[in-house]
């Protein structure tokens, strides 16, 4: 067992070395106040205050941890491990020249999201008003390094030390936004795609839409065999969100009192797991939130413990208290569309710590690191510099021993019209990521 000595033990503090000692690391430990207790200590031992006692590993503290509620920094960068780091420290015994743990802690907690910053147009805080984007380490999972490095030191210093083997994974993530492209839209709403693609002369779309509605041919949405495929080929466990929230301009799927809906939804749910995608709708309004949870979990008759925000529509800390609220254990939308990477700076799942009310809770974010409509639509990337971008961040993962996440959609796995050529990218993916 590891003792951990700090001057003061707080809810911070107690959070963020279980998630970097007991979750990434997956050792045992304990923290202490008592110096006496520290200092008589025979075994391993780590001293994380503003002084070095004696020739223990030292780490020095910036004082993060010891505060409490939200202020605005200035925060100081500095050069570390090919990368940017910190909250540095000036004494010279620390075994770092920063605070690794105040600093992961910023990143987790999503810190800087609860200052004030400027939203898009759908509302959300993106990329480029990160730290890590200014600071071009988004696409680095900092703290899943700096976990690794504290690892080094660690055998380093104690090598009999053991540490428990942490495997790499990778889970396939599905949205379901639209679960076909022709099929269960109704009369009007059939109707007026005719008439629009009358009016662009869209005879193409016009034959195709024809066809699947007379059940002559196959919906180019209907891509679910394919998913399939990742559970009985390649025995990964795919996780699919549905949206289920009423008909707008921003959520256009199939009426949620379609029967034959209920009946897809049902079969994928005998193969997956099935969370709910909040509609756009539903990020301002808990009532409606509350009611796509409901229908959700009575067609499926069973608790809905899964979600992921449709457009990603995440506003800390409104958001996570409203999941909590309906009894939701694990959120996927912990990233960007307009970037690739890692929001929170991590390739690990972590449990949500509301800096409101300064305390840990049951609800644990699940980051992603890539998805389809950010490498097409914002970085506009051809398939084979698609390949190469994926490829590089499944690499970083894999050195840390984290979980690869992907955000695909259904649509795009089609490989018609704007996704013409991206299943190419999707099977290199899925290759690459459990190779």
């Amino acid at each position: 067992m590891l003792l951990i000595y700090s001057q003061k033990i707080t809810k911070r503090l107690n959070y963020i070395f279980n998630l970097i000692f007991k979750e990434i690391l997956c050792v045992e430990f304990e923290i202490t106040d008592s110096l006496d207790k520290f200092s008589e200590y025979k075994g391993y031992k780590i001293n994380y205050s503003k002084q070095a006692i004696g020739e223990e590993i030292f780490f020095a503290s910036a004082g993060l941890l010891f505060e409490t509620g939200v202020k605005s920094y200035v925060l100081k960068f500095i050069d570390f491990a090919d990368s940017k780091a910190f909250f540095p420290v000036f004494n010279k015994k620390s075994f770092f020249p920063f605070d690794p743990f105040s600093a992961a802690f910023f990143l987790v907690t999503r810190y800087e999201e609860y200052l004030p910053y400027i939203k898009d147009k759908y509302g959300r805080f993106v990329a480029a008003q990160s730290i890590a984007y200014k600071n071009d380490f988004l696409q680095k999972p900092l703290v899943n390094i700096w976990a690794k490095k504290i690892k080094e030191i660690i055998h380093d210093y104690y090598p009999d030390f053991i540490f428990p083997e942490k495997k790499y994974q990778y889970i396939p993530t599905f949205d379901i936004d639209s679960a076909y492209s022709y099929k269960l839209k109704g009369f009007f709403r059939s109707s007026f795609g005719y008439l629009r693609d009358l009016k662009d002369l869209n005879f193409k779309d016009i034959i195709l839409r024809t066809k699947v509605l007379l059940n002559r041919c196959k919906d180019p949405f209907d891509t679910y065999d394919i998913i399939l495929e990742l559970k009985k080929k390649y025995g990964l466990k795919p996780i699919v969100f549905i949206l289920f929230g009423d008909y707008g301009e921003h959520d256009k799927n199939i009426s949620n009192n379609n029967r034959k809906f209920h009946v897809l939804i049902k079969s994928l749910s005998d193969y997956f797991d099935v969370g709910v995608h909040p509609s756009f709708g539903s990020s301002k309004s808990f009532s409606k939130l509350e009611k796509e949870v409901k229908n959700l979990s009575d067609i499926l008759n069973k608790n809905i413990k899964k979600s992921r925000q449709h457009y990603l529509r995440i506003d800390i800390p409104t958001t996570y208290h409203n999941l909590l609220n309906l009894d939701i254990t694990d959120d996927y939308s912990m990233g960007y569309a307009s970037a690739i990477g890692f929001r929170a700076s991590i390739c690990s799942s972590f449990f949500f710590y509301d800096l409101d009310y300064e305390t840990e809770t049951k609800l644990r974010i699940h980051p992603f690191a890539i998805m389809d409509g950010t490498l097409k639509d914002y970085l506009n990337l051809d398939a084979d510099n698609a390949i190469l971008k994926i490829k590089s961040i499944v690499d970083d993962i894999k050195a840390v021993n984290g979980t690869f996440i992907s955000l695909w959609h259904n649509e795009t796995l089609s490989d018609e019209k704007r996704w013409k050529g991206w299943l190419r990218v999707f099977y290199e993916m899925i290759e690459y990521a459990i190779k």
